[in-house]
């Protein structure tokens, strides 16, 4: 209850705690340069009900992060207690046992002068439904409003198309987003977790950075990483790390954030400077799975795996997609290593590059040695063996293509299902299209039953699940010891709808967009898809439908800038640009083509391309 003239002078506070002294050390502190916390979107009740238990319940639409704004008026003492729950169970009650031991609870008393306003300050909640408690007359729409809670991040890009379900997916990644990017990036904000667990920013990091402005988000997130790191490189669980309180972490997937997202936003924003803060970081986890390995072959270490894959309880026949743990550690060992031999490259470190390309060789050939036949089959006959193999370049050149279509082998093993879990997922549609199989990349995205994307949009979901069943068909939950419903590692797919689907990325010797890749892929029985990101330079923009038998691709390019656009044709004279052939337009430059493309040198401005007939994809 709120005490009169408590933000006075006058008010006598002997009876309040005081400040408590500690004495903590000091030599890594780090400034902060992420944007702050703030309030932003506002929902108010879609639906205010009883449930079959009698509890009265409020609807507000959205699984969201934040608090709960509420208006009342009552009696001196009276108590009010607001529950948040994500989900209603199947018989239409409120739902909090995926909870586990969080209360997620507001409790309020009223001093009775009227009309009161009651909003938390230190905590926040996640939540899409509430239970009230106590509350004094009808529950009103207008008393209530939802407020969304994250950092201060600029959005900067956008994608949609004609798939309504597929925009709800991307509604549902953003969302996700947003309620676990407060400051840190969360792996869940409703249970009594809330922690920055390595595994899932990594995977999700280049999705984030179209989605947002991520830039001061993760360079600083990535200085509690390296602050956090042990001395013998291993590198926790969680950042900032409460769980360990000495040695420990180390886990393939998730340690290598040290790496994978530094890389990622010196390609997003073609920053230096994050190379050069994360470097001794970068250096000092590869090193790490250097010493654990024996003969270049990293096999020891506990490690979470392709975390949740797809499994089955009574598993008569191996359909349980399990991927050897030290498989997954030798492919990541090889791909951060790569990623460091990248970074020496930019910053001019010409010593380490060269013994880490080494480095490299040796852990390639340990992987073939201990985990491929001669013929090209991977012990661990998975989607994720493969997806990492193909995605991280394991494999010789000559066998590379069959690997991709053991891969497709095993997708229609399983009805044309994803099996993948938190490590495979993030690369499964890209490795597809890579290699030629778009077309089941698209069959993989567009799947609505479990597990796939969109089997938690048919479920209602409008946040990543944590699971791909969290909510079975029958309305029965997923474990509740385990099944967060704003979970954002699987909305990884956003990174392939952006970059693959509408075709826009950045060349890596050219980092931050300052030479543009577009090249959009036509596929999955879309009718037109559309993607605009605000670069450091200005907007970049694709977007293509299909009408009268052509190809319309519409594209944006900032000032400053170049771009290389691969337009789906396999003649240039069927290509035009503002219904002109492109072989007469001075200021477009062809160059070399690719399989299915034409490719075409732009500078900034905008451009409307057509091709008179669709390639068959």
């Amino acid at each position: 209850m709120q005490q009169k003239n408590w933000s006075t002078t006058a008010f006598n506070d002997k009876a309040w705690y005081g400040v408590t002294v500690k004495d903590f050390p000091k030599d890594k502190l780090v400034a902060t340069v992420n944007e702050p916390v703030r309030k932003h979107e506002t929902f108010k009740p879609v639906k205010i009900f009883t449930t079959p238990k009698g509890e009265k319940v409020i609807d507000f639409g959205q699984n969201l992060v934040g608090w709960v704004q509420m208006k009342v008026s009552g009696h001196e003492g009276d108590k009010i207690t607001l529950s948040h729950a994500e989900v209603i169970d199947k018989a239409g009650n409120f739902y909090t046992e995926n909870l586990r031991t969080a209360k997620s609870e507001d409790v309020y008393i009223l001093k009775g002068d009227g009309e009161e306003t009651f909003e938390p300050q230190f905590t926040w909640q996640g939540f899409r439904y509430i239970k009230v408690e106590g509350y004094p007359g009808d529950l009103k729409p207008e008393n209530f409003t939802a407020i969304a809670l994250y950092s201060d991040m600029k959005p900067t890009g956008t994608f949609s198309c004609s798939n309504l379900q597929i925009n709800q997916l991307q509604h549902n990644i953003q969302w996700g987003q947003k309620g676990n990017f407060l400051d840190i990036p969360t792996d869940c904000p409703q249970r009594d977790e809330r922690l920055g667990w390595t595994g899932d920013a990594q995977v999700f990091s280049r999705t984030a950075s179209y989605n947002m402005n991520v830039h001061n988000f993760f360079a600083k997130w990535l200085k509690d990483v390296a602050a956090d790191q042990y001395p013998n490189g291993s590198v926790p669980h969680v950042i900032p790390n409460v769980l360990e309180s000495s040695g420990g972490g180390g886990s393939t997937g998730w340690a290598d954030v040290s790496t994978i997202i530094p890389w990622n936003m010196y390609l997003a924003y073609g920053d230096k400077k994050i190379l050069e803060d994360q470097y001794n970081s970068m250096k000092a986890w590869v090193n790490y799975m250097q010493q654990q390995s024996t003969n270049d072959l990293w096999n020891t270490g506990p490690h979470f795996g392709d975390w949740l894959f797809y499994s089955l309880n009574d598993d008569t026949d191996g359909s349980s997609a399990i991927t050897n743990k030290y498989l997954i550690a030798q492919c990541f060992f090889a791909h951060s290593t790569q990623l460091l031999i990248n970074t020496a490259k930019v910053l001019g470190k010409k010593e380490d590059e060269d013994y880490y390309t080494a480095l490299l060789a040796k852990t390639k050939a340990a992987y073939l040695k201990e985990y491929v036949t001669p013929n090209g089959l991977i012990s661990s006959d998975t989607q994720t063996a493969y997806v990492l193999a193909l995605q991280f370049d394991m494999l010789p050149e000559n066998l590379r293509q069959q690997a991709a279509a053991r891969l497709v082998k095993n997708i229609s093993r399983y009805n044309m299902h994803l099996t993948t879990g938190f490590l495979g997922t993030p690369y499964l549609c890209g490795v597809l299209s890579r290699f030629g199989y778009a077309r089941v990349a698209y069959r993989l995205l567009l799947q609505d039953t479990y597990p796939s994307w969109l089997y938690p949009v048919t479920m209602g979901a409008t946040t990543i699940w944590e699971r791909w069943d969290g909510i079975r068909p029958d309305g029965s939950f997923e474990t509740p010891s385990m099944n967060s419903y704003n979970h954002y590692a699987y909305g990884a797919i956003g990174d392939w709808m952006y970059r693959v689907i509408a075709g826009i990325d950045t060349k890596e010797d050219a980092p931050g967009y300052k030479h543009i890749v577009i090249k959009p892929t036509i596929g999955g029985s879309l009718q037109y898809a559309s993607a605009d990101y605000d670069t450091n330079y200005g907007k970049v923009s694709s977007h293509w439908k299909l009408e009268n038998s052509n190809l319309l691709l519409d594209v944006e390019i900032p000032a400053n800038t170049t771009a290389t656009v691969y337009i789906p044709a396999d003649n240039i004279n069927a290509v035009f640009e503002s219904d002109k052939p492109v072989t007469k337009a001075k200021d477009i430059k062809t160059t070399d083509p690719i399989h299915g493309y034409v490719a075409l040198n732009i500078g900034s401005g905008i451009y409307h391309f057509k091709t008179a007939t669709i390639p068959e994809k």
